[in-house]
């Protein structure tokens, strides 16, 4: 059950980065679907969208990853010697 919990909010920032990519799309194409909001303000608005969206996945297969012990060294924090 735990593991179905985590497919489902992770699926939620997929759907923001694809409507983001919609947003963008349309307004490449000038396709109004926010009818008082300019075309350019909503490409942004897509770009920020698809970018919270892909960043919010890409950190959490790092800190999967880094919590598995899957990464570089580089990556890892170094603990200060007393």
């Amino acid at each position: 059950m735990g593991r179905f919990i985590a497919l489902v909010i992770m699926l939620i920032p997929v759907f923001i980065a694809g409507y983001g990519i919609k947003l963008m799309r349309d307004s490449f194409f000038q396709i109004s679907n926010i009818s008082f909001i300019p075309l350019a303000f909503e490409f942004i608005l897509g770009l920020v969208l698809f970018i919270a969206g892909v960043a919010f996945i890409g950190g959490f297969i790092f800190y999967r990853d880094k919590k598995n012990g899957k990464i570089s060294p580089k990556f890892t924090k170094k603990k200060p010697e007393s």
